[in-house]
């Protein structure tokens, strides 16, 4: 496995803690596993997370938003009767997976439907962080507009 050293990217940047704990934790962890899962871009600030979360039902499965830090997992119950398998190719494990939310994107909603656990995720950029026009004053005090360009 890779080791890599960040270091040297934050020696000059302020500011960007949560980016360095975040890279140094993916860099940690695996990634890989169960269970499986999409993310998706359904529009321009709209995600959506999908987990196959086969054989679970809702109240099996709790997802948390927490300080940018978006957590589901899912919980099995006892089965009440044994039964024997011929093959188990289902996992029917206990599972939880964090995923790191960007500021300002907030969970929108979730939706349990064929076996897949939807969570649907948008960004809103408060009024105050958007681009916005700038007045230029010039010598003689007339007023020019300066045009900014929405990213």
């Amino acid at each position: 496995m890779n080791a890599f050293d960040f270091t040297p990217l934050f020696r000059t940047a302020i500011g960007f803690d949560r980016l360095a704990s975040a890279l140094e934790s993916a860099n940690r962890t695996d990634a890989g596993g169960y269970p499986p899962y999409n993310i998706e871009l359904t529009g321009e600030d709209q995600y959506r997370v999908s987990l196959a979360v086969a054989g679970f039902a809702a109240d099996e499965i709790e997802i948390e938003a927490k300080e940018n830090l978006l957590t589901v997992s899912g919980r099995k119950g006892t089965e009440v009767a044994e039964r024997s398998f011929l093959h188990r190719g289902i996992a029917n494990r206990n599972f939880e997976r964090t995923y790191q939310l960007a500021d300002y994107v907030r969970v929108d909603g979730a939706e349990l439907k064929d076996g897949l656990l939807h969570i649907d995720l948008v960004r809103e950029i408060p009024e105050s962080m958007k681009p916005r026009r700038i007045a230029i004053r010039g010598g003689d005090e007339k007023l020019i507009e300066s045009k900014v360009e929405a990213a």
